[in-house]
């Protein structure tokens, strides 16, 4: 046998090696795609209709029986996370209403869903008084729901939209962004596991907002079971891509609306925010003063400093959901 046969059968044997091993590796990654695709479903399955999750608190249901708080949350934000951030909030809110929150279908973000729930939730409890807030991207289906509820006669009396853009051009990561929209409107699906490389380096580029201890916490959120789906996900993307607020100029009767946010804010642009929500309901927007300053992450995070929140949502309730005087000594603040 010659050198060259010698080195020929030698290239045959490495090519063998590493095409075993590409197999190899190309059939792992395949199951783990697909595994990630059936844990995606089941995920779906699980939650596939819009709900209002209670959060009991006895003091509030014996005061307030007709009248509730409803948090609308934010971009990939779970039902329990929901939950955390209205428990969060329960000291003050509690003062004026019961608390709910609206947990939407990991089928996707469907408004007209959104709003036959909240109709059906307000005829079973005969509610009387709206209050709506809106957590990030949350606030504009906060104030698209309350325009819809209006034009069935129930009227919400104010939104409190937390670091919530008033249009995508606040969006301050355009790039990601519009990718994630592409995607979804050409009917492409993101797998978990790319959302969780995502979700971790989406949130060690904004360190400065978080401790490692939320980035982990917020990573490890999205890869839960429990996780909002990736059609919810990208369908929310949609949504705030396509939302414009001019369309409720004149449907909000004599709702309330108070925008608060943080200018350190790495996801929404504060000024631009603030300033379009101002310009666009002008008959609505009473303040855009509040300011969540000290918060950490910046955008939206009453969850991580309930404090800072709790003394803003004080003074807002003060100033427009005045309680009732009379009957009694105690004072409601």
């Amino acid at each position: 046998m010659t050198d060259d046969d010698g080195r020929a059968l030698l290239r045959a044997h490495a090519f063998r090696d590493s095409s075993r091993r590409s197999f190899l590796i190309g059939s792992a990654a395949a199951a783990v795609v697909t595994t990630d695709l059936v844990v995606t479903r089941v995920i779906q399955s699980q939650r596939e209709q819009t709900r209002i999750l209670p959060l009991d608190d006895d003091a509030a249901r014996a005061r307030f029986p007709n009248d509730r708080w409803v948090l609308f949350p934010g971009y990939k934000t779970s039902w329990e996370e929901g939950l955390w951030i209205l428990n969060a909030l329960r000291p003050v809110l509690a003062k004026r209403a019961q608390l709910a929150v609206m947990g939407y279908s990991n089928r996707g973000l469907d408004i007209n869903n959104i709003v036959a729930t909240m109709n059906r939730y307000v005829e079973n409890f005969r509610l009387e008084k709206l209050y709506f807030y809106g957590h990030s991207f949350g606030g504009m289906v906060a104030v698209e729901v309350a325009a819809r509820l209006r034009d069935r006669g129930i009227p919400v009396e104010l939104i409190l939209l937390d670091s919530s853009p008033s249009s995508r051009y606040d969006v301050r990561d355009q790039r990601m962004f519009d990718g994630v929209v592409l995607l979804y409107e050409a009917g492409v699906r993101v797998p978990i596991s790319v959302r969780g490389t995502y979700e971790l380096g989406e949130r060690i580029v904004h360190k400065n907002e978080r401790t490692w201890s939320q980035i982990v916490d917020q990573t490890l959120e999205q890869l839960s079971p429990l996780a909002p789906s990736s059609e919810l996900i990208q369908s929310e993307s949609s949504y705030i891509y396509h939302f414009d607020v001019t369309r409720f100029r004149l449907s909000l009767g004599d709702t309330k609306v108070v925008f608060a946010g943080n200018p350190a804010d790495g996801v929404v642009d504060y000024a631009t925010a603030r300033a379009g929500w101002a310009r666009e309901l002008p008959d609505n927007v009473v303040s855009v003063d509040r300011v969540t300053e000290g918060a950490l992450p910046a955008h939206a995070s009453p969850q991580w400093n309930p404090g800072i929140y709790q003394g803003i949502l004080s003074a807002v309730q003060r100033e427009y959901i005045p309680v009732p005087s009379g009957g009694g000594s105690r004072r409601i603040t």
